[in-house]
């Protein structure tokens, strides 16, 4: 899902551009389907199945930095199975945000920063109203600043949104903060049929570069949430269904680890409705996962 970010030319090219060095991996919940914190034997786990995958991912996203444990359980998993986190720090709950910085000072203290590909400050906090451009803005330029105290400088620091959020003229406050763009952008959601999942998907990422590159041009933009569910109800035109999220990934998920910075949504949620995860109980595919 490549060396050190702050080296890597702007991504202005399309999704289908050949092949280059991008992350690829999964989102990660740090909780089981069961409700239950992950210890670093369950992170482990995550970390093993993923890199036995068609894709032999070896990335992944989180969501936060302490709950659950999050990094205190999940970096000595990754350290010892080589993969690399793209970090969340939840931005919204003032009590929250400190415990998350907090969470993410003691990891890069105890493990250094090789573990690292990014840290994004928030997640949908614009789509849902959970915070202003401007405070959200600031945010991302404290966590820079911690990081760059702390001698990690060359570390990106940006936020996850959905595209929505980005167009959004009001929002430019973020772009302008943000090292990186995160993209995410559901079809499913918008009741699209998956005949057309691939259009919606590429249709909406361009929303969101030409967005992002009127404002701060260069930045990359990239996939941090996207997928098709299994089960669950239908909206709209969208069906949840195996060969669907199958038809999705094929299409979907094969061209943008091509040509973009990408994490999948998710791994196993076989508890959640709709469900997104491409794992079963037994942490088997539920398809096929090769490109």
């Amino acid at each position: 899902m490549l060396s050190r970010l702050a080296v890597l030319v702007p991504l202005i090219l399309s999704i289908s551009t050949p092949s280059a060095a991008y992350w690829k991996g999964f989102n990660l919940p740090a909780n089981l389907p069961s409700g239950a914190c992950k210890t670093t034997q369950d992170w482990a786990r995550d970390f093993s199945v993923l890199k036995s995958l068609p894709g032999q991912f070896t990335s992944a996203r989180l969501f936060a930095s302490s709950d659950c444990g999050t990094l205190a359980n999940a970096v000595p998993a990754a350290l010892a199975s080589n993969a690399k986190l793209l970090v969340g720090v939840w931005a919204t709950d003032n009590a929250h945000y400190e415990a998350e910085k907090t969470a993410l000072l003691q990891a890069i203290q105890q493990h250094g920063t090789g573990w690292i590909i990014a840290v994004s400050v928030g997640s949908e906090d614009l789509y849902r109203g959970d915070t202003s451009a401007g405070g959200l803005a600031s945010q991302i330029r404290e966590v820079k600043s911690l990081l760059c105290e702390r001698g990690a400088c060359g570390i990106q620091v940006g936020h996850v949104d959905t595209w929505t959020a980005w167009v959004d003229p009001k929002n430019e406050d973020v772009i302008r903060a943000c090292d990186f763009v995160g993209h995410d952008g559901y079809p499913y959601w918008e009741g699209v049929s998956v005949e057309q999942g691939l259009n919606a998907f590429r249709n909406n990422l361009e929303k969101t570069r030409n967005a992002v590159n009127r404002v701060k041009p260069g930045t990359w933009v990239w996939v941090t949430e996207t997928g098709w569910p299994v089960t669950g109800a239908s909206f709209g035109l969208a069906s949840p269904s195996v060969a669907n999220a199958q038809a999705y990934w094929k299409s979907v998920a094969c061209e943008s680890f091509r040509g973009a910075h990408t994490f999948w949504y998710t791994t196993q949620d076989y508890a959640s409705s709709p469900s997104f995860g491409v794992l079963g109980p037994d942490f088997k595919s539920l398809y096929d996962l090769s490109c």
